[in-house]
């Protein structure tokens, strides 16, 4: 029988539930943001027929994951997620030779791939592919927007996830709005921030802090062609968006809703810190990125509700937490945020074979539980390590900030007496002292020098600490991310010296090609490729037969009785897992008493399933020991 015309659908009807549920989460944030302008009714009419006509065109298959998720509100948090991050072109050289790689992934198991920045950037230097100039199309090395939907359904008959970078701070200088507003079109000229003189740019300089002072310093750059001078916070290819116009909100979430009818499961939103600007400040993690933010995820729940958002905030923790929601908007805001403090606390206490500094940190600045809300959990990526240690938690242990920081760069650049890392100092600030740090898991950890050594006691400890910091990021809490190589032990790639392109950025010291002659051998390997990869394969197995490590359960970090040791407790309501990991270069013995008073009651090892063995009533622990004890 035919629908009469005007009449309502099922498909209307889940769409205005959908709205209703989230307008009071988008509303008000626009009109804080917005409201003051005349345009506003027009922008809010504008962005309207922008959600409905993206559920329209949603996909079938899609609009039903999107039903499936919306009973299952904690997909996310389960233990059975597990990520792998890539670039495209140098796992698998093509996004449809990523097809043939999935069998691998699943060996794994990994069940959440996040897919570098895929999207078109500029030719040339492109931040690794953050300097985009297309976020409709993929870039065609890699192929198509098809494939990536190819790509997209593969992984969902699998069970597993796909994320992708959107970034949102800026855009290449050759996007198409970029061209049009050099080419003087006062409409897309606005979709930046553009100014006819200095004297502003100068004004915000005094407060703004240089991301990239080696090869891109300050904050603007003058464009003598068409006489502006842009605000250009990473490089000069990449141009700042102007958040405070509303026309850019409705283009990102056209984007953003576009790409979720692709099949992108989780959106990784980069360089949100930056989005919003205020003379004399730094021009980061002001209150309106949050309204922006959970405007953002409003329209997806409205639109697209199967997507989540992982918000790329690599700041302190007190700026890092209102990421995943706070005050008004706890439970709002980002799904995901990269848990860096964990990151970087790790490789503190390897150096200093103390995890005072990490016990305090983890155990101050966060919260046990978060509001529908959980983090990626990683040790290695694409970046950098900085040293996000601020002088008064190094003050609260009685050392000092700067010292601590420059020790760890000299650490793991690897000149330090006795040291086992081997990396390269990335973005020296001669002004500040910062050193930050490239380099692989594996080269960082020891094994490059333990193997140029023929040391094999250097070996043995090397894969026990890369196994160490994978069962961390596995039971912490959150989705732990593998990033490609580490799971083969994969070691520093020095051949980026002889790009042009990378010559300059020596992140791609840990940005090497993926090794598939190695990756064949994991099974018989006896050396560290084949140990690590049987041992991330065996942690990530344990974690999704453990339901006490969903993310919602609360993660407490505990004083442990060693300076070594790094303990939490994963309060489930099945009972308490006790994690304990020791950073020290030698035996620990730890009280059975304390443990059982932290809830061990059966003083069982989930990670290896075997009993904690002890003696006059002390549970010794090996160096680089992992066990989470039921």
């Amino acid at each position: 029988m035919a629908r009469k015309a005007g009449s309502i659908t099922p498909e209307d009807e889940v769409f205005a539930l959908r709205l209703e549920r989230s307008a009071p989460d988008l509303w008000p944030m626009l009109e804080q943001l917005y409201g003051h302008r005349e345009d506003f009714a027009g922008f809010r009419e504008a962005l309207m027929d922008c959600l409905r006509r993206n559920w329209a065109e949603r996909p079938a298959d899609l609009k039903r994951l999107d039903l499936k998720r919306d009973l299952e509100p904690d997909w996310f948090q389960r233990p059975d997620r597990a990520g792998y991050v890539f670039y495209i072109d140098r796992f698998a050289g093509s996004l449809n030779k990523v097809l043939e790689k999935l069998d691998y992934l699943s060996d794994l198991g990994i069940t959440y791939v996040h897919l570098m920045p895929c999207l078109h950037p500029r030719p040339g230097d492109s931040d690794g592919g953050y300097s985009v100039m297309d976020y409709r199309s993929i870039n065609p090395a890699h192929g198509t927007m098809d494939d990536l939907e190819s790509v997209a359904r593969a992984l969902r008959q699998r069970g597993m996830n796909l994320c992708v970078d959107l970034v949102l701070n800026h855009t290449a200088k050759e996007h198409a709005w970029a061209q049009a507003a050099r080419a003087g079109d006062p409409i897309h000229q606005d979709y930046y921030l553009m100014f006819d003189t200095p004297d502003l740019p100068k004004r915000y300089e005094e407060t703004l802090v240089e991301v990239f002072p080696d090869h891109a310093p300050g904050n603007f750059t003058h464009y003598p062609d068409f006489g502006k001078w842009v605000w250009t916070t990473f490089s000069e290819h990449q141009w700042d968006l102007n958040w405070a116009n509303p026309r850019v909100f409705l283009e990102i979430t056209d984007i953003m809703l576009f790409l979720a009818n692709r099949g992108v499961d989780v959106l990784r939103l980069d360089a949100v810190a930056f989005m919003w600007k205020r003379m004399g400040t730094r021009c980061q993690s002001e209150p309106e990125v949050h309204m922006i933010l959970q405007a953002l995820r409003a329209c997806c729940r409205i639109a697209a509700p199967a997507v989540i958002h992982l918000e790329e905030a690599i700041v302190a923790p007190a700026e890092m937490l209102p990421y995943l929601g706070r005050g008004k908007h706890d439970g709002k805001e980002g799904n995901l945020a990269y848990h860096n403090s964990l990151m970087v606390q790790f490789w503190g206490a390897l150096a200093t074979r103390d995890t005072g500094m990490m016990t305090h940190v983890l155990l101050s600045h966060f919260p046990t539980v978060l509001t529908n809300a959980t983090y990626a959990t990683y040790i290695r990526c694409h970046d950098d390590i900085g040293w996000a240690v601020t002088d008064e938690d190094a003050a609260a242990l009685g050392i000092s900030g700067p010292a601590h920081r420059a020790y760890l760069s000299d650490f793991y650049e690897g000149g330090f007496p006795g040291s086992f890392a081997q990396g390269a100092l990335f973005q020296v600030n001669e002004a500040t002292g910062d050193k930050r740090i490239s380099g692989s898991f594996a080269s960082l950890a020891g094994l490059e020098k333990a193997l140029a050594a023929d040391d094999a006691a250097a070996v043995e400890a090397a894969i026990h600490r890369i196994l160490m910091g994978h069962a961390l990021i596995a039971s912490f809490g959150g989705i732990p991310l593998v990033y490609m190589g580490d799971e083969l032990a994969m070691l520093n790639d020095y051949s980026y010296r002889d790009d042009p392109d990378h010559a300059h950025d020596s992140r791609w010291l840990h940005r090497p090609r993926m090794d598939w002659a190695v990756a064949a051998q994991r099974e018989t390997d006896d050396g560290p490729a084949g140990r690590v990869f049987r041992g991330i394969r065996h942690i990530l197995r344990r974690r999704r037969d453990t339901p006490g490590l969903h993310a919602m359960y609360p993660t407490e970090v505990l004083p442990a009785p060693a300076h070594g040791v790094f303990a939490f407790a994963r309060r489930a309501p099945t009972g308490t897992i006790l994690c304990l990991f020791n950073f020290a270069d030698a035996w620990v013995n730890l009280p059975a008493d304390w443990l059982r008073g932290n809830g061990a009651g059966k003083m069982f090892d989930l990670l290896h399933e075997a009993p904690l063995v002890g003696h006059d009533g002390l549970i010794p622990l090996p160096p680089q020991a992992r066990v989470w004890v039921a």
